[in-house]
C-alpha cells in the first residue's frame, strides 16, 4: 500500500497549490470560466434628484422625465404609507431613459431579461428600471416596486411595530403573495389583462389548488394579483396587508387562518367559485380560442405556447411571428399561411453574432412592401437597433443606429419601401421617428412627453396611424393619463387628428385596411380584449372578434394584429390557457357587426372577483386619486452623485468544533461585501480562522465596473492545513536499558500559506465574447510539525513533537490572457445548446519558470429534447520549469475529465509491475503528466423535467440520463503518448471509457452527478460507480 498511499497523500496535500496556481491566474472575479457578459457599453453621468422620500438618480437627457418620476413616487408614497401604516426610510430609485440603457445598470449584477420592467433588489432596497416612454406605464410600474420597498421595510421592522421576521422571512413567502400584492396595490382591480388569464382558467377549468400556487408553471403576477384582489375585495385591502405581516412572523397556512379565518385551501376554492360566477356568464356566447377565425399554423395537437406578433407578408402568403419554438431563446419563425408549416427561422439567438438579443414584449417586425425583407428590433452594444434580413436567405443584411434614440419600438415600412417609420425613445419619453433607408436621415414626426406608440403606415403612403395618450383625459402637471387611443398623424405636414373610439379603455395596435380608409384595433370596451374596425370618414365601429378569452401579446400593451395590405386578410394571436394561438379572419369576415356604446354595460368581465368590490376597494380609490400626496417640484434638489460604499451584506459569524483523534479544531469565519448605490465600485472581505492564530486567513477585493474595461484588485493570505501520517520500522528504548524493535507512527501536521496579491481586467466584446487580462504576484510557504508515536505489544508510546522539514517556499509573478466565448443555454443540469470556447496562457515567472496553456473547445447539438455534446481539452505546462517536482502533476483521471479513473478509486493490485521499494505503476503513472488532453461526448437525454425538455413531465427533481465516451492522454516533453488502443500497456496510452451518467437538479441547489463507468485501461477492474458534486460539462 506504501506507492499508492504516498500518492493519495501527495494529491491531498497539493490541491491547495493547485487551487492557489489557478486563482493567481486565469481570471477576474467578476468573470467565470465560461458564463456570459454583462457590458456596459456607454458610461452613464449620474445626478440625484432628492425627493421628500426618495433619492432619484438619473442622467441629463432623463432630466424631464425624472421629475415626473419623482413626483409619481412621492404619490406612490402616501398611497403605500396608508395601508402598510409605518414610514420607510429613505431610499434609491435609479432611472434609466429606455430599457436597452437599463440592461447595462450594475444594481443587479445578473443579467436582465427582454420584458423585466423594474428590480427591487433586496440589501438595500433600491428600485432601479427603465422609462417606457408612457406615463402610465412609467407610474404602474413605480408603483409595483415601491410595494416591494415597504415590503422589505416591513420585513426588517421590529415586532412591536407590526413586522419582523427579517429579509430571510419575505424571501421564504410564495411569489404569489409578494408579486401579486405588488401588482394588486398598483394596478387595482380592473384589469381586463390579468381578467383574461382568469376567464382563460375558468374556461378550461384549469384554476390552480392552493398547492399548485407556488408551480412554476402557475404565473404569480397574474394569479397573485386575483387572488390578492379576491381577499382584499372580500375582506378588506387592510386584510390583505395584515395577512401579509402575519406571514412574515409565521407560516402562511397559519396566517390565513387567523386573518381569514379560513383554510388556505378553502380560501382558494371559494375564490375560484367567485370567478366562475363572474366569469362565466360574461363568457356565455363568445367563442372557444380555438373557434375564432381559422387557425394559421399547423398545431398537430400542441398546446399553445408563446406564438406572439404575427405579421403578414403584404401578399399574405407568410408570416412572421416571434414564438418560443426554439426552447431556449425567443426567435422570429417564418410560416407559409397555405400550409400552415413553418418554412424557416429567421433569428437564432444561439447562432448570431449580429446582436445580443431580440426586442420582442412590445415589438413586432415589419415586411418590405416586395416582401423580400424583414425588418425588426433587435438589443446591441447598448441600445435598439433596426436589423433588416433577407427571408430567402435568412441573412442580417443591414443594421441601423438611430443617433440619440436608444429606444426603438414597432417599425413600419413605407409603401415605396424608402423609409421605415418607428416609435422612438429618448430622454425617458417616446416620438415617432421616420428613417430614409437611401440617405440616411432620421425626421422626428412628434416631439412631446405624450405616448406615441405602434405606427403603422397606411398602404397609400399619406399617414401613420399611432397610440398615443394625448387628448382631454391626460393632464402632465397632475400626472393623470388619458387610456391610450388612436391617431393619425399626417406625414407631410405631421398634422394629427385623433380618432374617437372607445372612452376610458386602452385601444392600440392599428392596423389599415388595403383602401387605407378603415384601421383595425384592439381594445376592451366590454373588458373582453378584441378587434374593431373603425370607418375614418364615418367613424362606424364595428366588433371583428368575440373571444371568451381575449386577443392579446405577451404584455397588455404588446402587439397582435397585422393585416394583409393587398389581400386584407387579417391575422392576430388569442390568449388560450397560458399561451397563444395565432388565428386569421378573411377580409369579408372581418367586416364585423355594428356595435355602441352601449357594449360597456358588460365591463364586469375586465374586473376581478369579486367584481362589486370595485365601488367599494380602498386600493382602487387611491389609485384613481390623482390629487392626494402629488408634490410639486419646488421641494426637490438635485446634486452630482457622489459614489459612496456602503454595506450590502455581511454573513453570519460561523464557528464550528471538530474532535478526531489529532485532537480537537476551531474553525469559524465572517465575510462582509459594500457597494456604491449604482453597483459600479464593490469592496468585499472575509476572514476565516482555523486552530491556532497562524491560521488566519483573510481575503480583499475592489471591483470597478463603471467602465467597459471592467477592474479588479485582490489581496489575500490562506492557509491550509494538511494532516498525513507514515508508518515505519523502528527501535526504541525500552525501561531497563536496552532497545527494541518497534512500529514507528508519524503524524505529520503541514501547514500550507498563500500569500497573494492580483490585478485584472475584462474587456467584454459582447455578452458571448470576453477578454481577460490578469497579473499577480505569489508566495507559497510551508510549515510541517510532526508528532511521532511508537506501538511496541499493542501500547503506543508518545515521542514527542517536533519542527519536521518542508519544502522551501515559492515565490513567483503570473499573469495570464484568455479570450472566452460562451453563448451556451443550461437545461436542469448541464448545457444543452450553443457552444464554448476558452484559449488563455498563463505564464509564470520567479522561482518557477513555465507557461500555463489551456484550450477548451465544447460544442452543444440540440434536437428536442435531446443534446449531443462534445468537449476537446488541451491543458498543459511548457517552458523550462514546466515539470520541476515542486510542481503537482496534471492528473487526466479526474471524473470531471475521464470518468471511472479517479485517484481514490486506484488499489495496489491493480499494478502490473511490482510495487515494491516504490517501483512503477503504469496503470497510474499514464494518468499524470505536465501536459493532458481530453475529448468527451454524450447523449443527454432529460428524462424528468417539463413538458417541453423532458420526456417524463415532474414538478420535482429533473433527471438527466447521458450515455458517455471519455477519452484522455496525459504526457511529458520526455515521455510520448503511444497512439494506440490497448486495454494493458506499460506505455502512455490513451485511457477510455464509457457509461451511463445521471445528474439530478437538487431542488435548485446544486447538481449531483452519479456515473456508471466501465475504465478500459484498468484490466483488472470492472464497472465503477462514482458520484460528484457538478453540473455536466
Amino acid at each position: 500500500m506504501r506507492y499508492l498511499t504516498t500518492i493519495r497523500r501527495a494529491a491531498r496535500a497539493l490541491r491547495p497549490a493547485l487551487l492557489a496556481l489557478s486563482l493567481a491566474a486565469p481570471a477576474v472575479l467578476p468573470a467565470q470560466y465560461f458564463g456570459r457578459n454583462k457590458v456596459v457599453y456607454r458610461r452613464f453621468d449620474f445626478r440625484v434628484l432628492r425627493t421628500p422620500h426618495y433619492d432619484v438618480h438619473y442622467y441629463p437627457e432623463e432630466a424631464a422625465a425624472t421629475r415626473d418620476a419623482g413626483r409619481m413616487a412621492e404619490r406612490w408614497y402616501a398611497r403605500h404609507l396608508a395601508l402598510f401604516g409605518d414610514t420607510v426610510s429613505r431610499r434609491s430609485l435609479i432611472l434609466y431613459a429606455s430599457p436597452a440603457d437599463f440592461q447595462q445598470t450594475n444594481v443587479v449584477p445578473s443579467d436582465i431579461g427582454e420584458g423585466t420592467g423594474g428590480v427591487t433588489e433586496a440589501y438595500r432596497s433600491r428600485v432601479t428600471m427603465p422609462l417606457t416612454g408612457v406615463y402610465a406605464e412609467n407610474d404602474h410600474v413605480l408603483g409595483h416596486e415601491l410595494v416591494h420597498v415597504f415590503q422589505y421595510a416591513a420585513a426588517e421592522a421590529p415586532a412591536e411595530r407590526g413586522g419582523g421576521g427579517g429579509i430571510q422571512s419575505l424571501g421564504q413567502l410564495p411569489l404569489w403573495l409578494v408579486e401579486g400584492m405588488a401588482e394588486y396595490l398598483s394596478v387595482g382591480r380592473n384589469d381586463p389583462n390579468t381578467a383574461m388569464w382568469m376567464r382563460s382558467a375558468v374556461l378550461r377549468d384549469k384554476v390552480p389548488k392552493y398547492k399548485d400556487l407556488t408551480d412554476p408553471r402557475i404565473f404569480p403576477y397574474r394569479y397573485g394579483q386575483a387572488l390578492c384582489a379576491y381577499i382584499g375585495g372580500r375582506w378588506g385591502d387592510d386584510t390583505l396587508v395584515d395577512l401579509f405581516l402575519e406571514a412574515l412572523r409565521h407560516p402562511l397556512e397559519n396566517a390565513i387562518q387567523r386573518q381569514l379565518h379560513l383554510t388556505a385551501d378553502q380560501l382558494v376554492a371559494e375564490w375560484t367559485e367567485a370567478m366562475r360566477a363572474l366569469y362565466r356568464p360574461a363568457m356565455s356566447g363568445r367563442s372557444d380560442p380555438r373557434e375564432v377565425g381559422v387557425a394559421v399554423l399547423a398545431e398537430r395537437g400542441r398546446e399553445p405556447g408563446l406564438d406572439v406578433a404575427p405579421v403578414v407578408s403584404p401578399d399574405g402568403r407568410y408570416v412572421a411571428f416571434y414564438s418560443s419554438r426554439s426552447l431556449f431563446s425567443i426567435d422570429i419563425f417564418i410560416a407559409d399561411v397555405a400550409t400552415g408549416e413553418i418554412v424557416s427561422r429567421l433569428t437564432s439567438s444561439t447562432g448570431t453574432t449580429h446582436f445580443d438579443a431580440l426586442s420582442f414584449v412590445y415589438n413586432a417586425g415589419t415586411w418590405s412592401p416586395d416582401g423580400r425583407d424583414f425588418a425588426f428590433v433587435t438589443y446591441r452594444e447598448g441600445r435598439n437597433e433596426l436589423a433588416i434580413a433577407n427571408v430567402a436567405r435568412r441573412d442580417i443584411t443591414r443594421q441601423v443606429t438611430i443617433p440619440g434614440v436608444s429606444g426603438i419600438s414597432s417599425p413600419t415600412w413605407s409603401p415605396d419601401g424608402k423609409v421605415i417609420a418607428f416609435s422612438g425613445q429618448a430622454g425617458g419619453v417616446s416620438d415617432l421617428y421616420t428613417y430614409d433607408l437611401t440617405t440616411g436621415s432620421v425626421r422626428r414626426l412628434t416631439s412631446d412627453p405624450y405616448a406615441d406608440v405602434q405606427p403603422a403606415w397606411s398602404p397609400d403612403g399619406a399617414s401613420i396611424a399611432f397610440a398615443t395618450d394625448r387628448g382631454p383625459g391626460t393632464n402632465l402637471d397632475q400626472l393623470t393619463y388619458a387610456p391610450l387611443g388612436i391617431a393619425v398623424i399626417d406625414v407631410a405636414s405631421r398634422a394629427i387628428r385623433p380618432v374617437p373610439l372607445f372612452a376610458g379603455v386602452n385601444t392600440l395596435n392599428p392596423q389599415w385596411t388595403p383602401d387605407s380608409k378603415s384601421l383595425y384595433v384592439l381594445s376592451t370596451p366590454d373588458g373582453f380584449p378584441d378587434i374593431y374596425r373603425v370607418d375614418l370618414a364615418t367613424g362606424a365601429r364595428t366588433r371583428v372578434t368575440h373571444t371568451a378569452t381575449g386577443v392579446s401579446g405577451i404584455a397588455a400593451l404588446s402587439p397582435a394584429i397585422s393585416v394583409a395590405s393587398r389581400t386584407g386578410r387579417v391575422f392576430f394571436s388569442v390568449f388560450d390557457r397560458t399561451g397563444y394561438r395565432l388565428r386569421a379572419l378573411d377580409a369579408a369576415s372581418a367586416r364585423g357587426e355594428p356595435v355602441t356604446d352601449t357594449i360597456v354595460a358588460h365591463a364586469t368581465a375586465g374586473l376581478l372577483a369579486p367584481a362589486e368590490a370595485v365601488a367599494t376597494s380602498v386600493v382602487e380609490r387611491r389609485i384613481h386619486d390623482a390629487s392626494s400626496g402629488l408634490v410639486g417640484t419646488s421641494t426637490f434638489s438635485e446634486r452630482a452623485y457622489a459614489p459612496t460604499l456602503k454595506l450590502d451584506a455581511i454573513s453570519p459569524l460561523s464557528v464550528g468544533v471538530a474532535t478526531s483523534r489529532y485532537g480537537t479544531g476551531f474553525a469559524g469565519g465572517i465575510s462582509a461585501s459594500w457597494s456604491d448605490e449604482l453597483g459600479d465600485r464593490n469592496v468585499g472581505v472575509a476572514v476565516q480562522a482555523m486552530g491556532e492564530v497562524q491560521d488566519i486567513g483573510a481575503a480583499a477585493y475592489y471591483l470597478d465596473l463603471k467602465r467597459r474595461w471592467q477592474r479588479y484588485y485582490g489581496a489575500s493570505h490562506v492557509p491550509y492545513l494538511t494532516l498525513y501520517t507514515t508508518v515505519e520500522p523502528g527501535t526504541v528504548n525500552v525501561p531497563g536499558g536496552g532497545t527494541a524493535d518497534a512500529t514507528i507512527v508519524n503524524q505529520y501536521l503541514q501547514r500550507v500559506f498563500f500569500d497573494q496579491v492580483q490585478a485584472g481586467v475584462t474587456y467584454p466584446f459582447s455578452s458571448v465574447r470576453r477578454l481577460e487580462l490578469s497579473a499577480g504576484l505569489s508566495r507559497v510557504s510551508f510549515s510541517t510539525r510532526v508528532q511521532r508515536l511508537a506501538v511496541l505489544g499493542g501500547t503506543a508510546y508518545d515521542l514527542g513533537r517536533a519542527n519536521a522539514d518542508s519544502p522551501s517556499s515559492l515565490s513567483f509573478a503570473q499573469g495570464s490572457a484568455a479570450l472566452v466565448f460562451d453563448n451556451s443555454m443550461f437545461g436542469f443540469t448541464s448545457p444543452v445548446t450553443g457552444g464554448r470556447y476558452r484559449l488563455e496562457i498563463a505564464p509564470a515567472v520567479g522561482d518557477l519558470t513555465y507557461n500555463l496553456v489551456t484550450v477548451d473547445y465544447r460544442r452543444y447539438l440540440f434536437a428536442k429534447p435531446f443534446t449531443f455534446a462534445f468537449r476537446g481539452l488541451s491543458l498543459g505546462r511548457y517552458g523550462k520549469d514546466s515539470e520541476s517536482p515542486r510542481l503537482s502533476p496534471l492528473y487526466v483521471g479526474d471524473s470531471y475529465l475521464v470518468r471511472g479513473y479517479s485517484v481514490f478509486s486506484f488499489d495496489p493490485a491493480e499494478c502490473s509491475a511490482g510495487v515494491q521499494g516504490g517501483s512503477s505503476c503504469p496503470e497510474y503513472d499514464r494518468l499524470i503528466g505536465s501536459r493532458i488532453g481530453a475529448a468527451n461526448l454524450e447523449l443527454r437525454i432529460p428524462l424528468f423535467g417539463t413538458k417541453d425538455l423532458g420526456l417524463l413531465e415532474t414538478r420535482f427533481l429533473p433527471v438527466e440520463i447521458s450515455p458517455f465516451v471519455d477519452a484522455g492522454v496525459a504526457w511529458t516533453s520526455e515521455s510520448s503518448p503511444r497512439w494506440v488502443f490497448a486495454r494493458e500497456s506499460p506505455d502512455r496510452i490513451p485511457i477510455v471509457s464509457t457509461g451511463v451518467s445521471s445528474r439530478f437538479n437538487l431542488f435548485g441547489a446544486m447538481v449531483l452527478e452519479v456515473f456508471y463507468a466501465k475504465p478500459f485501461q484498468r484490466p483488472t477492474k470492472g464497472w465503477v460507480w462514482g458520484v460528484q458534486l457538478l453540473p455536466g460539462w
